[in-house]
C-alpha cells in the first residue's frame, strides 16, 4: 500500500530547511507531473490499477480504498502542513473520528471530551460506540484540574477541541498532553475551528489532529471531508489499516478539492480573522448583544492562552441576544450577507442557531447549548457589508 508519509520533508529550501506555511500548502505532495509537466494534481479516476505480474505493484497502488494518487497528495501536504509524520484523508469529518477513536480505543476504554463538544461529536460517542463499549465523560478541557481529576485508568483518549464549538473555549493543549500522557492516554484535537494556520496541536504535544476538511481547508463549501495526521509514524499504520479496513476513505475528486482550498488557506484565514476580529468587537458594543464569545475579545478568559497558543483568533464567533431564544431565532433569520446554514469555514458568511441546527443533538444532555445562542463563521467579504448587515438584523 502507498503512504503518505512523508510530511516534514515534502519540499526543502536549498540550504535544507523546511519552508513557510504557505509554501508548504502549495508544493507540499504536489510535484508536477513527471509524464506530462502539469503543475497541478490529477484527479485520477480510478478504481484499480495495473499491476506487472501478480503482486508486481506500480508506485504502491493496487485499488483506490486502500490508495489513490490524487488521496496520497492530500495526505502528504496535511501532513506538512501540520507538521505530522503521516496524513490520512476521509470520507467527512466524523468518518476520520470514528476512524480514529476505534483505532486508539476498544471496548471498555474511557475517554474525556469537551463539555461544549460540537453536536455530531457526540452524538458518534454516546450513540454508537457507547453501544460498542466505549465509556465517556463531559469534562470542561480548558480547566486542567477537572481533567486531572476526570482520568481513570482506563482512559485511553483525550478528545480536544480548541477553540470549542460552539462557545468557543480555548484549551491549553501541552497542559492536557502532560496530563494524560502522565495517565497513558493519547491526545486527539479537532483542529477545524483554528486550521494548521493558526495552531499546530502537534507541535504543542498532541497525538492525532483531526480535520473536517469542509471547512477551512476546503474554503468554498463545495466539498466534504476529513483529515487525520499524527505525530508517530506507527500510530499513523494503525489508523491508516483501519481505514482501509472500514473504507472511509475521500474519492480522488473531493481529494482534488480540497487541495486547491489548502492553496489559499494562509491567505483566506488572514481575512477571516480581520473581519471577525472586527465584527466581535461591533458586537461586543452593541446593545442587543448579551455576551460575545471570541478568543480575540480581552474579555474572553482564556485570551492570553489563545494569543501565546494560536496565530490569530480565527472566524468563528458566538454571541447571546437580550432578547432570548425568540430573539435569536428572529435575528438568524434577517440577515441577507450572512447566510442561514449549517457548516462553517467558507469564503461566504454563515449565520446559524446551534440549539436548533448544527447542536440538536445534544438537547436535553449536559452539552446542551444556550437557547439565545447564534454562531458566526465570518467570511472574507468587505467588512463594511458584514457590519452593515449585522446592524440591520440586529436593529
Amino acid at each position: 500500500m502507498h503512504t503518505a508519509d512523508r510530511g516534514k520533508d515534502a519540499a526543502l529550501d536549498h540550504a535544507g530547511n523546511p519552508p513557510g506555511f504557505n509554501t508548504l500548502a502549495i508544493h507540499a505532495g504536489q510535484e508536477p507531473d513527471p509524464v506530462t509537466g502539469a503543475v497541478t494534481v490529477p484527479i485520477y479516476a480510478t478504481s484499480t490499477y495495473k499491476q506487472d505480474g501478480v503482486g508486481g505493484l506500480r508506485s504502491g497502488y493496487e485499488y483506490s480504498r486502500s490508495a489513490n494518487p490524487t488521496r496520497t497528495a492530500l495526505e502528504e501536504c496535511l501532513a506538512a502542513i501540520e507538521g505530522g509524520t503521516r496524513g490520512l484523508a476521509f470520507a467527512s469529518g466524523l468518518a476520520a473520528e470514528d476512524t480514529v477513536l476505534r483505532t486508539i480505543c476498544a471496548p471498555g476504554d474511557h475517554l474525556l471530551l469537551p463539555d461544549d463538544a460540537y453536536g455530531g461529536t457526540y452524538r458518534l460517542i454516546a450513540r454508537v460506540l457507547s453501544r460498542w463499549g466505549l465509556e465517556y465523560t463531559a469534562v470542561p478541557l480548558h480547566d486542567p484540574t477537572a481533567v486531572a481529576a476526570a482520568m481513570r485508568p482506563n482512559t485511553t483518549a483525550v478528545w480536544v477541541e480548541t477553540p470549542t464549538n460552539p462557545l468557543l473555549n480555548v484549551v491549553d493543549i501541552g497542559a492536557l498532553a502532560e496530563i494524560a500522557h502522565a495517565g497513558s492516554a493519547r491526545v486527539v484535537v479537532d483542529n477545524t475551528f483554528a486550521s494548521p494556520y493558526l495552531q499546530q496541536p502537534l507541535a504543542l504535544g498532541a497525538d492525532v489532529v483531526i480535520h473536517s476538511t469542509t471547512k477551512y481547508l476546503g474554503g468554498h463549501s463545495d466539498v466534504v471531508g476529513g483529515a487525520a495526521i499524527t505525530a508517530d509514524a506507527e500510530l499513523g499504520e494503525q489508523i491508516a489499516f483501519h481505514q482501509n479496513a472500514m473504507g472511509a476513505v475521500c474519492g480522488p475528486f473531493d481529494a482534488w478539492l480540497v487541495l486547491r482550498g489548502i492553496k489559499t488557506l494562509g491567505v483566506r484565514m488572514d481575512r477571516h480573522c480581520e473581519n471577525a476580529e472586527q465584527v466581535a468587537q461591533f458586537l461586543a458594543g452593541h446593545p442587543a448583544v448579551s455576551q460575545v464569545y471570541y478568543p480575540g475579545l480581552p474579555s474572553h478568559p482564556q485570551h492570553e492562552l489563545a494569543a501565546k497558543q494560536m496565530k490569530r483568533f480565527g472566524g468563528m464567533i458566538s454571541f447571546r441576544l437580550v432578547g432570548g431564544e425568540e430573539a435569536a431565532l428572529k435575528f438568524s433569520g434577517l440577515t441577507s450577507v450572512f447566510t442561514l446554514a449549517e457548516s462553517l469555514g467558507g469564503v461566504e458568511s454563515l449565520v446559524e442557531h446551534p440549539g436548533r441546527m448544527t447542536h440538536a443533538s445534544v438537547a436535553g444532555s449536559p452539552l446542551e447549548v444556550p437557547a439565545d445562542l447564534v454562531r458566526l463563521s465570518v467570511g472574507i467579504e468587505n467588512i463594511e457589508d458584514l457590519l452593515s448587515d449585522l446592524s440591520a438584523a440586529l436593529a
